[in-house]
Parts: C-alpha cells; structure tokens; sequence
C-alpha cells in the first residue's frame, strides 16, 4: 500500500548535532510518497545514505528511519517500524487515500500556496547563496527551511524575489517581501534569475 500526495512535515538528521549546541537543528519538508516500508522527501538539506532521520508528518505520526537513497531534491527512506506499527501504517494511507483534508479558513490578509518545486536558492546579505526549501508562499512573503537562520530584519533574495528576514518559524523563517508580488507569477520568480 502506497500514498502518493503532498504532505507537508519537519525532519531531523540525527547525527548533525552542531558543535555549540544541544540542539539538533528541524527543518521543513515534503513527503512525496509512502508505503509502510519507505518514504521519500523533498527537503531543504539532503541527508547522506546510511544517516538517521526522526521525521513527523500530522496524518501519519513520527517516524524514525535511515536515508537510502538522494534524489535531486531530497531522499528517500527506510523507516524503521515493528510489524503493529506498520499494520497502523496502513490504515493511515488507506484512510488518507478514502478522505480528502479540508483545511481550515486561512485567515490571512494573501492567500498561501505550497511552489509546485519548492526547492530554490536564498542569497544572503553577504552575497553568499544556498540551497533552500520554500514551505509557503503569498504575494506579500515566504516561509523558508534552510541550513542558516538569518538575523531578524537582514536583507536576503530568495531567487529573483527581494525581501527582509520578519520571524522565525519552528522550522526556518518567514520573509516579507520589499514589493506586493503577482501571485500567478511569484512561482516564476522563485526561480533565480538565469544570465544569457
């Protein structure tokens, strides 16, 4: 039994503890697609083959499991579950698979989408750029998983978009943009600008 479908969630790698820090760092991510054996991400920081992860998705709970493979833009992996725990599993894809989610009223003043490739790159105020997960975006801002946290109020550009660092988030920051965006067109610019 397998769920393919976007469901959004926040993983660990267990083994990147920083070294001035107890704390392991969270990030965003997006589950692609699930069987009781595996699962694949799209994610902001791609674990390595053989390193553990500690993921949670709200309709499927919280997994411990070990990447086997990288993809472009994430991973896949084994999760590490007892023979009940799968059967349980099961009937959450079975379930998930029967019933559509109805999200509730999004209160917001712009409405929110989730990028078709959510991946992309943020350019820091020193110019250094990297690789980042986008978990939302609206015409007036973004909310970002990466493997830095900007300081509140920096500059940053994430892809063609220009905007400052507003609040941090569980699993990264949120961005505000300098100008109101198109939002037919925000996801275009996502996309860092590409010289001829």
């Amino acid at each position: 039994m397998r769920y393919i479908g976007e469901v959004a969630g926040r993983y660990a790698l267990s083994d990147r503890k920083p070294l001035n820090s107890k704390d392991i760092p969270v990030y965003a991510c997006r589950l692609r697609s699930i069987s009781t054996r595996t699962a694949v991400v799209v994610a902001p920081v791609i674990g390595e083959v053989g390193e553990t992860v500690a993921a949670h998705f709200d309709v499927f709970g919280i997994f411990r499991a070990v990447v086997t493979r990288k993809i472009s833009d994430g991973f896949a992996m084994d999760l590490n579950l007892s023979d009940a725990d799968r059967q349980k599993l099961a009937a959450k894809i079975a379930w998930r698979k029967r019933t559509s989610i109805t999200n509730a009223a999004d209160k917001r003043e712009y409405k929110r989408i989730l990028p078709r490739n959510p991946r992309t790159v943020l350019t820091l105020d020193n110019g250094e750029q990297l690789p980042c997960f986008v978990i939302d975006i609206s015409q007036s801002g973004a909310a970002i998983s990466a493997k830095v946290r900007p300081k509140l109020g920096v500059p940053v550009i994430l892809g063609q978009l220009i905007g400052e660092v507003v609040r941090y988030l569980d699993v990264g920051f949120a961005i505000h943009f300098l100008e109101l965006q198109d939002l037919a067109a925000v996801e275009k610019l996502m996309v860092p600008f590409q010289p001829e």
